[in-house]
C-alpha cells in the first residue's frame, strides 16, 4: 500500500522497525499489525481529527496535505469502476479519502463492508445511527463486530429534545398513520447529517437489487446530492457503494465464506433490518424491502438517508397520471390487469359501490398504480383469478388509486400501500381488506371463498 506524503516529509526506513507489530486502537481506526516497511518523520506536528461522534477523543491521521483534494469526474470514475470487485472499490475509496471517509453500518448485511475494508489492510472508520428503537439482536451484532475487528463503532444519536417533542405531540407510533418520514427525519436523517458534516466521503451498503422502486440505477461512486461534507455546499460529499452490483445471494455467500458475524434476525426471516416497529420478516418469495414500512407504497421505501435515489420524474408520473418510459417520457397508455374479466372502475363507480348496503353480486377490487413493481408482479395471478371467477357470481374490478385519487383511496378505501385488495360482500356496506401479502391465485381464491 503506497503512503502519500507531502514534499516536506522526510522518509526514514528505521522509524517503524523500532515499533513492533502491535494492534493499536484509536476511536474506530484500525492500525495494521505489521509495519508499513517505511516510516514517516515530519517537520510539522502530527495532525489529529476527532471521530465523528466523540468530543473528547482524537483520531491520529496523516497531515492534511497528504489527503487528495483535486477535483475529479466521479461519473467517469464510476464508469471506470463499474466492473470492479467490491474489494477493489473499497480499497480505492479508503486510499483516496483516508481518515475523511467512514462506513455507514446499519447492523444488517452492511457488515460485508467492514469485512472488505478489513481485507484491504488499510485503516478505516465505522459509524452507525442508534435511533433508540433498534432490535436487541442488532445491538448484540454491534458488540460482536467491534470485538472481531478490534474497532469502536462511532454511534450517532438523535436529539433528545426533538424525540421528546415528537413522541409527546404525536405518540410512539404516529408513523403508521401519517408515514415514516417524520420519525426517520428526527431519529436518522438529522443524526446522519451531523455525522457527514465531519467527512468528505461515506461508504454505504446499497445494492441495485434491494429496491426496484428506488435503487435500481445507483452507481458504485457518486456525488451525494442530499448531504454536505466537511467543506460544505453541493458536491462536498462523495458516496461510495462498493456492493452496488452484487446480488443479495452473492453478499450472503461472501459472509458465510468469511465467517462474518451477522444479525441473528436474519435466521428468523428478516432480510432488510431497520427499527423494530418498522421491520418485519418476509415470506418466501417476497422482496426483501417488503419487510420495511410495509404499510406504504414501494416508491416511498427510503428513510431519507438515500433520498437522492427517489427520482424527481415527470409530473405525469408523480401525479399518477401515467407511467414513464426509460427515457423519462410519460406513457399515459400503460396500464395493468387488462382483460375483459376485470372491470375498470371510475371514481364515480367505486364511490357508488361503497355506498351500496346491498349488492346483487359481491365484488373483488384491487387498488393499484401501474408504476408499482408489486402491482406488476401480481398482474398474472390477478388476471388468472379473474378468469377463474368468470361466471361464478363474483365481479372482479380494478381502481387506479394513485395521483389525484390517492387521498380519496386512503381515507375511503383503506388504501395503505399498493396493491390493496378489497372484497365487497353482498350484504355489507363495508369492504373487507385482504390482509396477506401472498398474492398467488390460490391464496386470493381462498380469501374470496371464505367470504362469499
Amino acid at each position: 500500500m503506497a503512503l502519500a506524503v507531502s514534499s516536506s516529509i522526510a522518509i526514514s526506513t528505521s522509524t517503524f522497525q523500532s515499533s513492533q507489530s502491535k494492534l493499536s486502537q484509536f476511536g474506530s481506526i484500525r492500525v495494521l499489525k505489521k509495519p508499513f516497511g517505511v516510516g514517516v518523520k515530519s517537520s510539522q506536528p502530527r495532525s489529529f481529527v476527532k471521530p465523528i461522534n466523540a468530543r473528547d477523543s482524537v483520531v491520529p491521521t496523516t497531515p492534511s496535505e497528504a489527503i487528495e483534494t483535486k477535483e475529479e469526474d466521479y461519473e467517469l470514475l464510476a464508469y471506470q469502476l463499474e466492473n470492479a470487485s467490491p474489494l477493489e472499490i473499497m480499497d480505492r475509496a479508503l486510499e483516496k479519502f483516508g481518515n475523511d471517509i467512514a462506513i455507514a453500518f446499519s447492523g444488517a448485511e452492511d457488515v460485508a463492508l467492514i469485512e472488505y475494508a478489513y481485507l484491504t489492510g488499510r485503516p478505516f472508520r465505522v459509524f452507525s445511527l442508534d435511533t433508540g428503537r433498534l432490535n436487541p439482536e442488532t445491538y448484540r451484532l454491534f458488540d460482536a463486530v467491534e470485538k472481531k475487528y478490534g474497532i469502536r463503532i462511532e454511534y450517532m444519536f438523535p436529539d433528545a429534545v426533538e424525540v421528546q417533542a415528537l413522541v409527546r405531540s404525536k405518540g410512539l407510533f404516529s408513523f403508521y398513520e401519517d408515514g415514516h418520514q417524520e420519525c426517520c427525519r428526527v431519529r436518522k436523517v438529522r443524526p446522519l447529517r451531523r455525522a457527514l458534516k465531519g467527512l468528505r466521503a461515506w461508504i454505504t451498503g446499497q445494492r441495485k437489487d434491494q429496491s426496484p422502486g428506488t435503487r435500481s440505477e445507483i452507481p458504485v461512486v457518486q456525488v451525494d446530492t442530499v448531504f454536505e461534507g466537511i467543506d460544505g455546499g453541493t458536491g462536498s460529499l462523495i458516496k461510495w457503494n462498493p456492493v452496488a452490483n452484487m446480488k443479495g445471494n452473492d453478499v450472503w455467500n461472501f459472509l458465510r465464506t468469511m465467517n462474518v458475524p451477522v444479525n441473528s434476525l436474519h435466521s428468523q426471516g428478516y432480510i432488510s433490518i431497520g427499527c423494530e416497529p418498522c421491520t418485519r420478516a418476509v415470506l418466501p418469495g417476497q422482496h426483501e424491502r417488503e419487510g420495511r414500512w410495509w404499510w406504504e407504497d414501494a416508491k416511498a421505501k427510503e428513510c431519507g438517508l438515500h433520498k437522492g435515489n427517489i427520482k424527481q420524474e415527470d409530473d405525469a408520473h408523480l401525479n399518477g397520471n401515467g407511467a414513464v418510459h426509460a427515457n423519462g417520457t410519460p406513457d399515459v397508455g400503460a396500464d395493468l390487469f387488462n382483460t375483459q374479466n376485470v372491470v375498470s372502475l371510475s371514481r364515480t363507480g367505486i364511490e357508488n359501490l361503497t355506498r351500496l348496503e346491498t349488492r346483487k353480486k359481491p365484488w373483488l377490487v384491487v387498488l393499484y398504480a401501474p408504476w408499482c413493481p408489486y402491482c406488476q408482479d401480481m398482474e398474472e395471478s390477478y388476471v388468472g383469478l379473474a378468469e377463474k371467477l368468470a361466471g361464478s357470481g363474483v365481479n372482479v374490478g380494478k381502481f387506479r388509486a394513485d395521483g389525484e385519487q390517492k387521498e380519496f383511496a386512503k381515507h375511503e378505501l383503506k388504501l395503505g400501500s399498493f396493491p390493496t385488495i378489497l372484497f365487497f360482500p353482498e350484504h355489507s356496506s363495508r369492504p373487507i381488506k385482504y390482509p396477506s401479502e401472498k398474492r398467488d391465485v390460490d391464496s386470493l381464491m381462498a380469501f374470496v371463498n371464505a367470504l362469499r
